[in-house]
């Protein structure tokens, strides 16, 4: 089932998540729904937070060569056990704040644990794409957006654009 997608600025986006205690087939079922919701938007990666639900839980498939099979990630309380000095800067954009995109600098490679679907312990190096989208997923879970990383000015620009974006999409 698709689920909204929470727009930006929303206090949920900007909550610390609870860890997940045990997973549970709602929350196995949250999961599917996110990879649903984040396939349709579409996107590449979706934080629970995003669709108003505050546990750590994230989804991504970074796959985008054409005739690739997808691989979808589930990711239950992931954290970054190790980060290198070397550094990548995307241009990143965030299904919360929708059609605004900036550079964004981060660790080019990332050591992620993280607990999968059937509550076994999971982890693995990432890097490029991977990387970037699995940092910023995590970032969601920490109440924190790809805005943050902006300078003042520019932050509080998109944030008024968002602001425009969201009363027109109440009159609707």
């Amino acid at each position: 089932m698709k689920r909204p997608i929470l727009i930006h600025p929303d206090p949920r986006l900007k909550k610390v998540c609870a860890p997940v205690a045990d997973i549970s087939d709602d929350l196995r079922k949250l999961a599917d729904d996110m990879l649903e919701t984040m396939y349709d938007a579409p996107g590449i990666g979706l934080a629970a937070p995003q669709v108003g639900v505050l546990e750590r839980l994230i989804v991504l498939d970074c796959v985008k060569e054409e005739g690739e099979p997808p691989k979808p990630t589930v990711m239950f309380n992931p954290e970054i056990v190790s980060a290198s000095e070397e550094t990548n800067t995307y241009e990143e954009g965030c299904l919360s704040i929708p059609e605004q995109f900036a550079e964004v600098t981060r660790p080019k490679e990332v050591e992620v644990s993280w607990i999968d679907r059937d509550g076994k312990l999971q982890k693995q190096g990432f890097d490029g794409l991977w990387a970037t989208c699995v940092q910023h997923e995590i970032d969601h879970l920490n109440g924190k957006l790809f805005i943050d990383y902006l300078g003042a000015m520019k932050r509080q620009m998109i944030t008024r654009k968002m602001q425009k974006l969201k009363r027109e999409k109440a009159r609707m």
